[in-house]
Formats: C-alpha cells, structure tokens, sequence
C-alpha cells in the first residue's frame, strides 16, 4: 500500500508540472523552408558594431546556408577556399519567455573549428547591452574538445567569463541525435543531456549582477566557425559540417 501511495504521489506531482506548464513553440522543421514567423536570420560577420560576433569568429552568416529538409533544420557550415559561411537563427521579438523548460533533440558537427551552440539571450541586450543582458548557454560544442559539451551561464558577476560552466564529457555525443534541455525556474536553472541532469546553477545571491534571469529571453542555434572558443585552428578539410536540429520544444511556466 506504502508503495502504490509514493506512486500516486510521484504521478501526481509529474501532472501538476506539466500542467503548470503551456507549450508555447514546437517546431518539427516539417515542409521544405523556414518558418518566418518564428524564426529571424541573422546574417553577415557582426560587423561593423560586433565584427566576428565579439568572438573573432571567421563565418559568415548567409539564408542559403539555413535549410528545412526531411524533417529537419539544416544549419550547414562551409568554406570555398576563400570564405567560411554558415547559418544562424532566432526567436527575437517572436517566442521571448520569462522561466520555461527548453528542448531541443540534435546532431552535432565534427571537425576541428566548429562550433554549434543552442542558447538564449535577454530580449533587453539591445538596450542594456552584453553581459547585462544575460546567457543562458544550453549546448555549446568545439570540434577540438571532442566528447565534450559545454553548459555556461554569463552573467554581469562574471564578465563574460565562464566561470559558471560544466563540462559534460561524453564518448557517445557526436554519434546521432541527443536531446538537450534547460529548464529555467526563479529559484534555478538545470541542465539535462538525454534525461540525465548535468549542471544547476542558483547563486545564493540573486541580484542584478549573478542573476540578470528574471526577464524575457528568446533562442538562438547557430553553427560558428573557429573564433575565440571553437579556434584558433580550423581544418578546411572537414566542410561542409552539418548542426542537424530534430523538434524544438519550449512550455513557458
């Protein structure tokens, strides 16, 4: 009896989550282009007011190299002997959400100099710019580090340094899709890799400066090529490199 009532319990508890939660996007990337009223382009190099993207990255970021195919997004990094292009998308000003749990099912690139990254920025970083804004870095992976994906939280604290991280070390992670997920709360924000919880971050202080995740974000995946993280080093040989993305998911608390 002891045992049927922790079940009841448990199952009770998992139903109150998910109903306190609404699904706000699920995207399965179905047809053959890209759904523009929830996805903006960002293209070029950054430049003039953000060359490199603030990071040195070598890409540029172009429409045809954003692709919806087989029930896919496609965001393909590639390089013609002279210019690396790649492809990088948002949900700005179209799915912002203050705490929500985020899932998204991938498959990464390899190769020495890419760079995919699922994230998320604070919808005030045009007005109170980098780090004030806020990241929440969900899944970032560099070809050099194979087996490794990055969780990283930059904050005005840190100063754009990652210094709230995790490496998450696995032999299996370019084989296939893995499922990567945030779930952001007031109190916390956790990291999972297929189900399994890596990272939590909950400063005991929250204020302005550790904590700038009280506020609207929206999404970004992008594949970069070389830069500060993902370089200096990049091997012409491995393009064309494919960030193949499966659904994404996000329900706002």
């Amino acid at each position: 009896m002891k045992l049927i009532n922790a079940i009841f319990i448990i199952m009770f508890a998992l139903f109150n989550t998910a109903q306190s939660q609404e699904l706000i996007l699920e995207e399965h990337f179905d047809g053959n282009q890209l759904n523009e009223a929830i996805w903006n382009y960002e293209l070029g190099d950054g430049c003039p007011d953000l060359c490199g993207w603030g990071n040195n990255e070598r890409q540029i970021y172009a429409k045809e190299n954003v692709e919806v195919k087989d029930g896919k997004l496609v965001l393909t990094a590639k390089y013609d002997g002279t210019t690396y292009t790649s492809g990088k998308i948002n949900t700005k000003e179209t799915i912002e959400f203050q705490y929500g749990t985020i899932e998204v099912r991938a498959k990464l690139p390899i190769g020495k100099g890419v760079w995919p990254a699922i994230w998320m920025l604070g919808n005030d970083i045009s007005e109170v710019g980098w780090p004030s804004s806020g990241e929440i870095d969900i899944m970032e992976y560099v070809g050099k580090n194979p087996h490794e994906i990055h969780t990283t939280l930059h904050t005005p604290d840190s100063h754009g340094q990652s210094i709230n991280t995790q490496v998450t070390t696995i032999e299996t992670i370019e084989d296939g899709f893995h499922v990567y997920k945030c779930q952001w709360t007031k109190d916390f924000i956790k990291f999972y890799i297929d189900g399994v919880l890596v990272y939590t971050f909950s400063p005991e202080v929250k204020d302005d400066s550790t904590w700038p995740f009280d506020k609207p974000f929206y999404l970004l995946l992008n594949l970069a090529v070389g830069g500060n993280f993902g370089g200096p080093e990049v091997d012409d040989s491995i393009f064309p490199q494919e960030f193949s993305i499966d659904y994404v998911k996000v329900f706002k608390n």
